[in-house]
């Protein structure tokens, strides 16, 4: 039973993070569309299904994450066309999720310490 647990500990830690990689990924995107356009709006939809669709239910069966709360607070203010933040800004934090996954892979499977 153990195996099966952890099999499927490590399918939602997987779709928990890609959902953390594409969702600031959208959000560059986001800042490039013009307030009140179709094309915003589109964001809005794709960014609000993606993390309650997703990214929600694949956080509650590994663990609470300090960035999530912020992505939603992001998508929230998007939402509200209350962005307060460059495109530089989400392409930083797009990248942190990859660096802590390499990390917890590294450490998990290499073991160094």
């Amino acid at each position: 039973m153990y195996e099966w647990v952890k099999a499927f500990h490590v399918i939602a830690v997987i779709a928990w993070l890609a959902g953390m990689l594409y969702l600031p990924r959208l959000f560059v995107y986001h800042c490039a569309a013009e307030k009140g356009s179709v094309q915003s709006e589109t964001f809005k939809t794709m960014e609000r299904r993606l993390l309650r669709i997703i990214i929600n239910p694949a956080m509650v069966a590994t663990w609470l994450l300090g960035l999530h709360g912020a992505c939603a607070r992001w998508l929230k203010d998007f939402a509200a066309d209350r962005n307060r933040h460059s495109q530089k800004f989400y392409r930083l934090i797009n990248e942190i999720p990859a660096i802590l996954m390499a990390a917890i892979v590294i450490l998990a499977v290499v073991k160094p310490f």
